[in-house]
């Protein structure tokens, strides 16, 4: 690797951090090792990078301990934040009057540590290599965002299962708030109805079957399972894009580049599921394979349809059934449609926002203001999981 000259490492009490570019990391043998165990390992990172820009800027830390040695690379991106982007309605139209006259209002250049499409995870092989990395990092991240005039550090969207090495940022500068969680539910059993009977209450049993039953009186409904989605972009990106104009949250907003590359660089990963009817895309979902567990990341859908056919619930039986096949027996999802998914039951995976301002006094402010805009507290929902008590943990 080409490193940047020493003189912009910053040091640490475990080695030293360097912020990196693409072309230098790709010079690294330790790039294409990193996040071997994630569904969204190092290939995903540069398609992500290549693909989805919308004001991104990607860089990464390389974080060398004291013989020099690369153990790790966390991949960042800096942006322009809009500081009410999980609140509620009426604080975001508050909002939008007032940019109408200041467009850069209640937004802040933040350093993001993480994906800028999906959660984030650090680049560990072990839990002592979790410790040290997020060490190195609570030693460099402030001092490099002081240094780029970024105002604001925020590490991205952290399972819960880092809450023990990320407790270093917890306990000293940052708060740690609930961003909205993935759900996961088990799917192991032999088939669809087998979960159904053993698992679901009558009553959304009996729900579910009518469902199916509505749609299947319509014209029959086709499913095709895809490892490169490109020969079909045209018809499902459209889909795709239904979806995310309906949605109360919009973060990364994907591309055709985005979804073509992910299947021709990620056959091993990724999985498209399309939906026609009289030869007709009706719907589309994203999906991602990781060990045991199959990943339903993005939807896409044709309301002119989708009510009536049911096609949200008619596409996760399609997708859980292909997973049970497939010897899956995780079916995770995104966040959002919280009622369905409680009924059905699935459970939360917490996901945590790190959140520190580089003026040591403004964290105060702070640690009281942000439970009071963080997203989970707009969705009443999420207090019927039995697991809610999760979101926030011991914080």
């Amino acid at each position: 690797m080409t490193s940047p000259s020493p003189s912009s490492g910053i040091p640490t009490a475990h080695g030293t951090a360097y912020a990196a570019t693409r072309a230098q990391i790709e010079q690294c043998p330790a790039w294409r090792q990193s996040f071997a165990a994630s569904r969204k390992d190092w290939r995903y990172y540069q398609i992500v990078e290549d693909t989805i820009r919308q004001g991104f800027d990607y860089r990464y830390f390389v974080l060398e301990d004291m013989a020099g040695s690369v153990r790790a690379i966390q991949p960042f991106f800096l942006l322009d934040q809009d500081l009410l982007q999980g609140a509620g309605p009426r604080a975001r139209k508050f909002a939008a009057r007032i940019r109408r006259l200041f467009p850069k209002a209640l937004t802040i250049r933040t350093l993001m540590v993480g994906c800028a499409a999906g959660e984030g995870h650090l680049d560990r092989k072990s839990d002592e290599q979790a410790d040290w990395i997020a060490a190195c990092l609570h030693e460099t991240l402030i001092k490099y965002a002081r240094r780029i005039k970024a105002r604001m550090v925020v590490l991205k969207e952290f399972p819960s299962a880092y809450r023990k090495p990320l407790a270093c940022f917890a306990s000293n500068g940052y708060t740690r708030v609930p961003s909205l969680p993935f759900t996961r539910l088990s799917i192991d059993y032999k088939n669809f109805d087998d979960y159904m009977t053993r698992a679901l209450s009558k009553a959304t049993r009996k729900d579910l079957r009518r469902k199916f039953r509505d749609a299947a009186e319509s014209d029959p409904i086709e499913l095709q399972v895809v490892e490169d989605v490109t020969p079909f972009i045209a018809e499902v990106y459209p889909l795709y894009l239904n979806v995310y104009q309906k949605s109360p949250l919009q973060f990364e907003k994907l591309t055709e580049d985005f979804l073509c590359r992910l299947g021709q660089e990620m056959p091993d990963r990724a999985r498209f599921f399309i939906w026609r009817q009289k030869g007709r895309a009706v719907a589309f979902s994203v999906c991602l394979l990781q060990g045991d567990a199959i990943y339903d990341e993005y939807l896409g859908l044709d309301y002119s349809v989708a009510l009536d056919l049911h096609l949200y619930f008619y596409t996760l039986r399609d997708i859980v059934e292909w997973a049970i096949r497939n010897g899956c027996k995780w079916y995770c999802s995104s966040a959002l449609n919280y009622d369905p998914k409680r009924r059905l039951k699935c459970e939360l995976m917490p996901l945590d926002l790190y959140v520190a301002h580089i003026w040591p006094p403004a964290n105060v402010v702070l640690r009281r203001l942000l439970p009071l805009l963080e997203p989970t507290r707009n969705d009443k929902t999420l207090r019927e999981f039995p697991n809610f008590g999760d979101i926030w943990g011991n914080a």
